[in-house]
């Protein structure tokens, strides 16, 4: 694992309070460039974060409902992925009274749905031809989003053209 500085620390912990309280989606977190899967949160402060016991999150690690990272020496780290989970998990807990049976087949199909309306925007993108690819700094072919520039009309345009004729 890689050593997160406290300013990353930080966003990643804006973040998720944000997630917690539904001003954003993990699609939100895609586009912000942030890694939802980095694992970034100790167990006390992914409790605090969704204000639940930290004995029920290493109950929903035993029981397979959400399953943080570990470190090299074993402790859970928890996810923007992972909180935005368990504040799903709370809710339909505390608020909807559904079981945890229940709780993890409702998550499994919320990530099955999330990742399907992703693939439908890739999928739209490269209709629309708005993707390009190109490698990444390991070579790996990567897709990138084009941007389409306008030109704008500028009362010095004829100027320059006249001057880049010469």
């Amino acid at each position: 694992m890689t050593k997160i500085t406290p300013q990353i620390r930080r966003a990643y912990a804006m973040c998720a309070e944000a997630l917690v309280i539904g001003r954003v989606t993990l699609d939100t977190v895609d586009e912000l460039g942030l890694n939802a899967d980095m694992p970034v949160f100790t167990v006390s402060a992914a409790a605090d974060l969704v204000d639940i016991h930290p004995q029920t999150l290493r109950q929903y690690d035993r029981l397979g409902l959400i399953v943080p990272q570990r470190t090299p020496g074993g402790a859970r780290r928890y996810s923007l992925r992972d909180i935005d989970r368990l504040a799903q998990a709370q809710h339909m807990s505390q608020d909807e009274s559904i079981n945890l049976a229940g709780i993890t087949r409702v998550l499994a199909l919320m990530e099955e749905n999330r990742q399907l309306k992703r693939q439908n925007r890739l999928l739209r993108r490269r209709l629309e031809g708005n993707l390009v690819f190109e490698a990444d700094a390991d070579g790996e072919v990567i897709e990138v989003q084009r941007i389409r520039r306008t030109r704008e009309r500028s009362p010095y345009r004829r100027t320059i053209l006249q001057i880049t004729a010469r």
